[in-house]
């Protein structure tokens, strides 16, 4: 299936930032281009608005001034829906109210000829709901980008329960045509990010509300160790905290109030109160007129120790032994296989995030998952209250002899990027198995909707199959909400593997 030909007009209802956006991109395309909105005068101040983007581009010399000529002359603003006849494909950018946009493509089907691709831009309501109202549901699908949409390169294919397989092609290449980076996926809660993101600002509130680590040490850590390009508080507060609330609360609900995407009570009183973020001047962080940023905890120097033994396979955190030894810090090896740890002189213990508590142990400090601990700057610790300050400041210095700063944090079974990691990898292969979408395309979604230094399969190649189902299963046994229980998808994705038993 090709995509739409540059000569058909696209049509674009509803002229927010978001229509704007996806108008100026059909546009720069090639496309002639229609707008509507059912406010009068507002069609045309749309138009003006993008005119003067393009004036922007060509300051910046991202478009010549012929080409911005161009451009403007096929760009039409109409005042009735009539006026959107001869469009080959319309996009709806309006309220997200499911009556509001039912109404809308019931009119447009008056209107427009019985082979046009009708789209909507809805974020967070069905595509089927929306299609369901339709004569036609075949020709309708979901093209949800992402705000900016001139900027942001990803663009989520949405199939509907009717959609016909042809028009969801067709959307696709003509998506693809302009420029953007299609994904495809099933009509479903959230679609792909938003569904799989979740976890993200859940598990970074959930160590906040039990009192594991303050909102700027867990953004650091999830930065600085996990690699994200930013934290879950900050980013809130970026997005808004009233969107990222009703985002959250639109997939649980969708999804029959499923444990796995409970929203945040404190995010709920962070917008009765009306701190909502940058927008309102305060969420999580103040940013009003000289305010100062709060900084990450971060302990104080410490002495190195002189050894190390290592025990047992470290998994994901193998490249510490060589970060070590380059310390010149002496790498001992066990005599004895007590699992995978690295025992420090004083005797305590360090062992890698697992979904267990300190508590649970004597004189253990887990430490966090790291994206590379050779490039990550900040690593994260936890330990009982029983721990030792001996095993405390030991492991402490160790990784601050490896050039890290070093936050320690409550003692949270999972830390913080372990089990934020290991729910995304949850949930996208749960996705996955019940056809959602492709692998590849999963980690598109993430890699460029939400900006994730990995997708979740290329985060669970590296740290093997079984290993978020195992620290899932773990936080399971501590938390017994269901909250963390490893889907079956997870339990299949790890055991398919050549490692299987021969015999039941």
């Amino acid at each position: 299936m090709t995509a739409l030909d540059l000569s058909s007009p696209v049509a674009v209802v509803g002229t927010g930032t978001m229509g704007q956006g996806i108008a100026q991109v059909a546009l720069v395309a090639g496309h002639p281009v229609r707008l509507y909105d059912a406010v009068p005068g507002r069609a045309a101040e749309a138009a003006d608005a993008i005119g003067a983007r393009l004036d922007r581009l060509v300051e910046k010399e991202r478009l010549t001034a012929a080409e911005r000529d161009a451009a403007r002359a096929r760009l039409l603003p109409v005042g009735e829906l009539a006026g959107l006849a001869d469009c080959a494909l319309v996009v709806e950018a309006v309220l997200e109210r499911l009556d509001a946009k039912q109404e809308l493509f019931r009119a447009l089907e008056d209107v427009v000829s019985d082979d046009c691709l009708l789209a909507t831009n809805t974020s967070s309501l069905s595509v089927t709901a929306i299609g369901g109202a339709l004569r036609l549901p075949g020709r309708f699908v979901g093209l949800h980008f992402f705000n900016p949409a001139p900027l942001l390169p990803l663009v989520e294919v949405v199939s509907g329960f009717a959609t016909d397989a042809a028009c969801a092609a067709r959307a696709h290449e003509t998506a693809r045509a302009w420029g953007k980076t299609p994904v495809a996926c099933a009509d479903t809660p959230g679609f792909l990010v938003n569904r799989i993101a979740r976890p993200f600002y859940a598990e970074a509130f959930t160590v906040y509300e039990s009192r594991g680590a303050d909102p700027a040490t867990v953004d650091a850590v999830l930065r600085e160790s996990g690699g994200f390009r930013m934290g879950a508080f900050e980013l809130t507060d970026l997005i808004g905290q009233d969107v990222n609330e009703s985002v959250t609360h639109s997939v649980w609900r969708s999804f029959f109030q499923d444990v796995r995407f409970t929203p945040s009570l404190v995010q709920r009183r962070l917008v009765e109160s009306g701190r909502l973020g940058r927008k309102s001047g305060r969420g999580w962080y103040d940013y009003g007129e000289g305010a100062g940023r709060p900084e990450p905890h971060t302990a104080g120097p410490a002495e190195a120790p002189a050894y190390v033994v290592a025990g047992g396979d470290l998994g994901p955190a193998s490249d510490l032994l060589a970060l070590i030894r380059e310390a010149g810090i002496e790498v001992r090896e066990a005599e004895e296989d007590h699992g995978a740890r690295l025992v420090l002189p004083g005797g305590g213990r360090l062992v890698l995030a697992d979904g267990r508590t300190s508590a649970e142990f004597r004189d253990v400090v887990h430490f966090d998952l790291a994206l590379d601990y050779r490039t990550a700057t900040r690593v994260a610790l936890s330990h009982a209250p029983h721990t030792s300050p001996v095993a405390v400041a030991e492991a402490t210095g160790l990784f601050q002899a490896l050039g890290k700063k070093v936050s320690v944090i409550g003692d949270v079974p999972g830390m913080i990027v372990a089990r934020t990691v290991a729910r995304i990898i949850d949930l996208a292969v749960d996705a996955v198995a019940q056809g959602v979408a492709t692998e590849e395309d999963v980690d598109t979604a993430m890699r460029l909707g939400v900006n994730y230094p990995l997708g979740p399969f290329e985060w669970s190649r590296r740290l093997g199959r079984g290993w978020a189902g195992s620290l899932l299963a773990e936080l399971h046994g501590v938390d017994r909400s269901g909250r963390y229980a490893p889907s079956l998808a997870l339990h299949r994705y790890a055991c398919s593997t050549d490692q299987r038993e021969d015999t039941p």
